[in-house]
Formats: structure tokens, C-alpha cells, sequence
């Protein structure tokens, strides 16, 4: 089968002839209609991951969605080294899938993995956002940042701020239901601008860049206020002063996936699913066919602002 392959740690995939994959031991074969790109590819793929380097050679490629040899369309992550998404067939845990419903284009249900989880469950599962709270989207620029800027207002959120430094994908936001936005980078004074966004504080951040824009945040939200921490983008540290976090007592708690339950991802995943099915939650995607993975994967590196969905 045709495949992405990653021969050589910390190089660019290249497209090839790989083994067809086989079930067995509680695996099956799912014929591959959709994979997602993500910055957690390239991290696996530079042989320095923290939760292990995959084997060599091996097809890369965490997501995708696909067809199951019942006919049925599903959802998967993890697929079973060396059988990545980025290939016509893959090798998944069938119990680990999610139900993807009829009508939900398969481009943009692969969108609710990896990424759309990170943004609806940082609201839900660990801000536990309440009705009518005000939420700051940093980094709405994002695939991320798109999905819970969209999930805020679907939780039931009453405002929703949206930050980034593109001016384009601030009117994105706006778009997509935001009710205010501020152009990180364009104003003098980050903090007050969010602030006054928000019509005067903040309760709940979404925040995948941390950096200065977080400690921005922290200065602009409420007392009682939760940060949820998913991502680096604008810096892996962040110095942030003492007084606000422990005057307004700030809750900062991080977010990673791997420490969510299957059934708790899977419940979030067909609700936005069913979302999008109805039209009301998109993100911008943009279809790559599977031989032009290897410039795809240069342009991951640098944020591209759309979900790179590879389509076999």
C-alpha cells in the first residue's frame, strides 16, 4: 500500500511502499478516508517524544478517520505500530474508536480528535465551564483555539474573547461566534485590552501558547479564575508574578489527553461530531493528497491556521 514512512528520526517522511497491515490479537483493518496532521506527529517523529520514539521504519500519522470491514465509519488514534494514518489502511484497537455519524464529512470529523478534543474538553472536563462565565480563547488562531472558541458558546458560555496576532484569523473568530477580539501584538498594553474585551475581567482561559499572553491572562481574569494550560506555542516559559494568582486565587491546571478516559473522549468526540453535523461547529481544513505529505509536513512546522487533513 502507499504510505508516508518515516525511515530516519527527525526527517521529513517520505512516500513509499509499505506492508498491507493485518488483524489480529484484537486489532482490525480499517480502510483510511481521512488523517489529520498535528504537531504531535512531528514530536514523535524527532525520535526524542517523551512517551517514546515509534520503530523504524513505521508509517506515520496519529488520527484518521476510516471504514471498518463492516461497512461502519469510525474515528481513530494510536493506530498499532508500525501501521500509522497516513497510508490507504491502518491497523487500530477497535475498542478505542469512535462513531462518527452519517453525514459528517470525514475531513472534518478527523478535525475532532486530537485537536477538537484539546479545545471542548479544556471547557468541559477540566475548566468545567458554567453558564454564562466569560471565556478568553489565546491562540484562536489555531485549529485548537477555532474548536473552543466554538465549544464555549455551544457549553453555554455567556462572552467569549478571542486572541491571536493574525488579523485574519481574528475575523475567523469573529466568525465562528466571538464576541470580542484582540490582536496580541498590536496593542501596548495586552492585559487591559483583554480585560476591557471582556467587559472587565475573565473566568476561564483556554490557553495553548503560554508565554506572555498567559501571564497577560492571568492579570485580566476574575477572582476564582481557571487557566487551562494545553500548549506552548508562544514559549515554553512563562514568568508570571505572584500577587495576582494567589490575590484572586487563580487555579492554573494543565490539560494533556493521555489523561482522559477513552469513554469520556469518546462521549465529547460524537457530541461534537453531531455538532458539526448539524452545522454548527466547523473548522477550516484543507484536503492533502498523501503524496504531497512530505510539504505538508514543512508547512506543520510553522502553524498553518487550517487542520492539514491528509486524504488517501
Amino acid at each position: 500500500m502507499r504510505a508516508a514512512i518515516l525511515t530516519a528520526y527527525g526527517q521529513t517522511p517520505e512516500i513509499g511502499e509499505f506492508d498491507d497491515p493485518v488483524a489480529g490479537d484484537g486489532s482490525a483493518v480499517v480502510d483510511v478516508q481521512a488523517a489529520g496532521m498535528n504537531p504531535v506527529d512531528i514530536s514523535k517523529a524527532s525520535g526524542h517524544f517523551y512517551a517514546g520514539s515509534p520503530p523504524l521504519p513505521s508509517v506515520v500519522g496519529s488520527e484518521g478517520v476510516g471504514r471498518t470491514e463492516d461497512g461502519r465509519t469510525v474515528y481513530f488514534e494510536r493506530p498499532v505500530a508500525p501501521y500509522g494514518s497516513f497510508a490507504e489502511r491502518a491497523l487500530i484497537d477497535p475498542s478505542a474508536t469512535y462513531a462518527v455519524p452519517e453525514g459528517c464529512d470525514p475531513a472534518l470529523a478527523v478535525v475532532f480528535g486530537i485537536a477538537g478534543l484539546a479545545g471542548w474538553l479544556a471547557l468541559e472536563y477540566r475548566a468545567r465551564v458554567r453558564e454564562g462565565e466569560t471565556v478568553l480563547v489565546l491562540g484562536a488562531g489555531g485549529v485548537v483555539g477555532q474548536v473552543a472558541v466554538q465549544a464555549a458558546k455551544l457549553l453555554g458560555a455567556g462572552r467569549v474573547v478571542a486572541a491571536t496576532r493574525s488579523e485574519e484569523r481574528l475575523r475567523r473568530a469573529a466568525e465562528q461566534g466571538a464576541d470580542a477580539t484582540v490582536q496580541i501584538g498590536a496593542v501596548d498594553d495586552l492585559a487591559e485590552a483583554l480585560r476591557e474585551a471582556s467587559g472587565g475581567g475573565v473566568d476561564v482561559v483556554v490557553d495553548p501558547v503560554w508565554g506572555e499572553p498567559a501571564v497577560a491572562a492571568m492579570a485580566a481574569m476574575n477572582p476564582r479564575g481557571r487557566l487551562v494550560q494545553l500548549g506552548q506555542s508562544a514559549g515554553a516559559v512563562a514568568t508570571a508574578p505572584s500577587a495576582p494568582i494567589r490575590g484572586k486565587t487563580l487555579d492554573v491546571l494543565g490539560y494533556t489527553s493521555f489523561a482522559v478516559s477513552t469513554e469520556d473522549k469518546r462521549v465529547a468526540y460524537e457530541r461534537m461530531a453531531k455538532h458539526a453535523a448539524a452545522g454548527e461547529l466547523s473548522v477550516e481544513v484543507e484536503r492533502i493528497p498523501l503524496e504531497d505529505v512530505p510539504s505538508a509536513w514543512e508547512r506543520q512546522l510553522s502553524s498553518p491556521g487550517v487542520k492539514l487533513v491528509i486524504v488517501p
